[in-house]
Order: structure tokens, then sequence, then C-alpha cells
């Protein structure tokens, strides 16, 4: 990230970590807590790697990265995780032909290593062990709610049902009452998913069986969409590249997870780039305005996100 964000970060983060010196030795400052805290979440480099590159301990370095990611779940998840301008979002999505939507839900596997206990419990279909991250994410590609910590082997469904999103939304205290008006039915705001989650008043997903042109149509506009979330999963992935095996305890894992996606929000807020293969890239958010279509079923969906290299 620049210098100018990475400062930003410190001062945000300066009440959470800043130390006093003792006698026996002075106190790492709040730059150098966070930037190796972000080096060693950026790169698969071992503790022992990334303490040499610092001057400090591996131990250091472990101490430093649940500290700046706690500092970051205290200061700022409430402030970062959150979707902001409701109308701002729905007014997206309606541009891309489907109105009163605030975004999209979808879920992960976070590789971890294998936990002392339960072991079962953390072996997903892919046979590996993970933790799944479920989040809902807006027009931009910013994570606007998380819910982090679930076994590997738990359906996205059940995560999905034993949520605080799912039960807020059932009440219908998370969106603002606004509904629009489609013949006799009332909407009210929806989010979207894949055709595994059930259908809600809420939660509208693609139809599964033979389809006519409006269930065609209506698929074919839900998909455009929903490679917004595809994409803003590719980039939280790709950028932290620590997330080929977290070597935590199943205890902090979700501490961890749940601030990388701070920061993944505040570097997409900034127009960060991330590395990919080893080069800076940046990601571009191409979606095609419904205004812009043919309205031709033949013609795919533009809506995607692409790597330049710089």
């Amino acid at each position: 990230m620049h210098r100018a964000t990475f400062m930003e970060l410190c001062d945000l983060l300066s009440p959470a970590l800043k130390r006093k010196d003792t006698k026996m030795r002075g106190a790492l400052t709040v730059e150098k807590q966070v930037a190796i805290a972000l080096w060693k979440l950026a790169t698969p480099d071992s503790y022992r790697s990334v303490g040499n590159q610092f001057g400090v301990c591996k131990s250091t370095v472990g101490a430093a990265v649940l500290q700046v990611a706690n500092a970051i779940i205290d200061q700022l998840l409430s402030r970062v995780v959150t979707f902001g301008n409701v109308q701002t979002i729905v007014d997206g999505f309606t541009a891309l032909a489907f109105p009163n939507c605030d975004g999209m839900i979808h879920g992960t596997h976070i590789p971890i290593l294998a936990p002392e206990h339960r072991r079962d419990q953390y072996v997903n279909h892919k046979e590996y062990f993970s933790m799944v991250l479920q989040a809902l994410v807006d027009l931009k590609g910013h994570f606007t709610d998380v819910s982090v910590g679930w076994p590997g082997k738990m359906h996205d469904t059940h995560i999905f049902r034993n949520s605080g999103l799912f039960e807020q939304l059932q009440e219908g205290t998370y969106f603002p009452d606004q509904k629009i008006t489609f013949g006799d039915v009332e909407i009210p705001i929806v989010i979207l998913r894949d055709p595994a989650y059930p259908l809600m008043p809420w939660l509208m997903k693609p139809y599964a069986c033979t389809l006519d042109s409006s269930k065609e149509q209506f698929s074919y506009r839900l998909s455009k969409c929903r490679m917004v979330v595809e994409c803003a999963f590719w980039t939280f992935e790709s950028a932290l590249a620590q997330f080929t095996q977290l070597d935590l305890s199943a205890t902090n894992i979700p501490v961890v997870i749940a601030a990388c996606c701070v920061l993944h929000n505040i570097c997409e807020s900034k127009g960060e780039m991330f590395m990919v293969g080893g080069r800076l890239r940046q990601l571009a958010w191409r979606p095609v305005l419904h205004s812009q279509t043919t309205g031709q079923l033949e013609e795919r969906s533009r809506a995607r996100c692409t790597s330049e290299k710089l």
C-alpha cells in the first residue's frame, strides 16, 4: 500500500498499539508493528524470515500479528465493514437492471493447519482443512458484513441460517423499510445468492429449472451482479498470500480473517495495488449498465474484474 495509506492506518491503530519504553528495552513503534503484521499477512514468508526482515525474533512477529489484528477489530471493524449509504448501493444495482438490491452473499474456504481438536469438522468437501468466511459484498467489491470462524465441513446454507445477518434479515432490522412495487407485489430490499441457498422474501436466487424467456432474463441479470462478489473474493484471496495455509490456533484465525476483511476494504477504497504472481496489479471494475445492453439474451455480460499489469 502507499505510504499515505499506511500512515493513516497507523494513526487509526495508534491508541490500541502505542507502548511505553521500559528499562529493559524500547517498545516497538506503532509503524513497525503494523509493518510486521502486514508483511506477514501479505506474504507466505515464515515467522523467522519476517523477523529477519525487521530485526526481531519470530515470537515478536507472532505477537505483532495478533496485536495488530485485534486492534483492527476493536478500532476499525464497525467503521469499515458496513453498508454505508444504502440508497447509493441500491442505485448501483438498479443500473445493472436489478432494482432494490443491496448486495450479494458468498462464502469461501480459508486453508488452515489441522486444528488440535475436532479435526474432522474442519475437513471440507475438497478434503483439506479450512475455516469458512461468509461475506455480504456491495457493488464496489467492499465487504459490508462478515461472519467468520465456521468449520470447513459446514454447508454454506447452514452457516447462513446460523449467522447474525440471517437473524437480522428475518426480523427486518438489517435494512431500512424501503419497498418497491411490481404489479401488486411489494418487494423489500433484497440480497442475491446462488441456487444452493433458500428462496426468501429478501433473498433472490437464479432459477434452477427449465427456463422460459422471462426467467432466463431474470437469471441473466442476477448473474451479471454475481460477478461482483466473485471478483471481490478473488481479489481478497489473491492479495493475501498468507492464506495458502493459516498457521494460527483455531481461536485466533477468525480474528485475523476479520482483520484482513477490514484491510481489504481499506485498500479497495484507496485504489491500492496488490501482488499476484510477483507482479503489481490493480482491480478494474467494468459492470455493464442496463441502458448499455441490447436486451439480447445471447449477449454475454461484460461485468467482470480484470487485472491490468502496471
